[in-house]
């Protein structure tokens, strides 16, 4: 890992002072994993092994449906964590897929490295408490604005808040994350500013 990506992954964990670390031990614990674009990264049914770290990339979490469609539960991209957090925590079988939709970098720890980091190094416990309140703070706004929103305001509600790369993955992705037909996500793209 070179310098300028250590500072990307130390910027990621804000909460954690990285005085007393030893550094060259903690960029040990993270792997470089390389994806093209629509490559499976973990498979439902699989358990997840890693916590990721999205260096380059676009990623959609997504569950197939009875009739096999993709069903997206989300994003992760440039700066932000992925995979299944559920199974990776748990160490359970995913019911869910993570797909490069883009040609993707991601730097993983391995749950057991993951598991002595936070006991060698107790402030990460304050990071984690942080993470996956904000997970689950996150979780729970989705859950209003799919009962609560029109698909209109569905639309220019994520797209005011997405980042620029998310834009322009293929639409039917983000259409089925904003639980819309294809065709109304083209009409809404077409007709309304945000």
């Amino acid at each position: 890992m070179n310098d300028e990506t250590f500072l990307r992954l130390k910027a990621f964990f804000p909460q954690v002072n990285f005085q007393g670390l030893d550094e060259s031990w903690f960029r040990s614990l993270w792997v470089e994993k390389t994806f093209n674009q629509y490559d499976i990264i973990t498979e439902a049914g699989s358990i997840e092994h890693y916590f990721y770290f999205v260096l380059e990339g676009v990623q959609a979490l997504y569950i197939l449906n009875e009739k096999g469609q993709k069903v997206v539960l989300g994003f992760s991209y440039t700066g932000s964590p992925s995979g299944v957090f559920d199974s990776f925590i748990a160490q359970t079988a995913s019911s869910t897929f993570l797909e490069a939709l883009k040609p993707s970098t991601l730097l993983g720890i391995h749950l057991s490295d993951y598991h002595h980091l936070f006991e060698k190094h107790p402030e990460f416990h304050k990071w984690g408490h942080l993470f996956f309140q904000n997970v689950l703070f996150g979780r729970l706004f989705r859950e209003v604005e799919l009962l609560t929103m029109s698909a209109e305001q569905r639309y220019v509600t994520f797209m005011q808040r997405c980042p620029e790369e998310l834009k322009v993955i293929p639409q039917k992705y983000l259409a089925s994350y904003l639980n819309m037909k294809p065709e109304t996500f083209s009409r809404l793209r077409a007709s309304v500013t945000y």
